[in-house]
């Protein structure tokens, strides 16, 4: 008998801190050797049945998908993107928690209202407090114990997946619709044939070593 059990995430962060503005925030992108790192900042009314969210890599690409649209339509969230030629420049956690602050950012912009909570996926923070917050919280697997967190793992994947969806249609013979950047052997055999292009991340090893005219890829 398995004696494992699955995490689902709930509002138990969160009901923590009831009274306050409340947000959480995830990436999406920090493997990949092509393209940008997505952060997503999520404000849930935490009365509401958000059932079927849970961390978006737990669940299939179709319910992902149906969710995000579903999210995109009824809760409040800032997107934050960093593209590749800064993530070479900084590094890819650096770059990760610029993803997040801009998200943050790009909260307060959308809806002039100043978060006071933030839940982190990660055992770090991203940034410093800063206007009106009061605390910022990681949480390590955080989109599996946080449902605010988990909204946002999935706004910013999906987010992610479309801007490589756009990739693919100007680079087709990469099929980043396919892989979306991300290290697999069908990504790895592109570049071999097509060589790097102007999305691909120079920093990362597999990159690096084709630049530097080495072979063992």
């Amino acid at each position: 008998m398995n004696n494992f059990f699955y995490i689902v995430p709930d509002f138990s962060y969160e009901n923590c801190y009831l009274g306050n503005n409340i947000c959480g925030i995830d990436e999406a992108g920090r493997g990949p050797l092509a393209g940008p790192v997505v952060a997503a900042c999520v404000e849930l009314d935490l009365s509401f049945n958000y059932s079927d969210i849970n961390d978006s890599k737990k669940i299939t690409p179709i319910k992902r998908s149906k969710i995000y649209k579903f999210l995109i339509d009824n809760v409040k969230y800032g997107i934050g993107v960093v593209d590749n030629d800064v993530i070479d420049r900084i590094n890819i956690l650096e770059a990760t928690k610029l993803a997040m602050l801009k998200s943050y950012q790009d909260f307060i912009s959308k809806y002039q209202k100043l978060p006071e909570i933030l839940l982190i996926d990660g055992n770090f923070k991203p940034f410093e407090l800063c206007d009106n917050l009061k605390l910022i919280k990681p949480i390590i697997k955080g989109d599996q114990k946080s449902l605010s967190i988990a909204a946002s793992s999935i706004i910013a994947k999906e987010y992610r997946d479309l801007l490589m969806n756009q990739y693919h249609l100007n680079f087709p013979q990469y099929e980043f619709n396919r892989h979306k950047g991300y290290p697999t052997k069908n990504h790895i055999a592109k570049i071999k044939q097509y060589g790097i292009i102007k999305i691909h991340r120079h920093s990362f090893g597999p990159i690096k070593a084709l630049i530097d005219n080495k072979t063992d890829i």
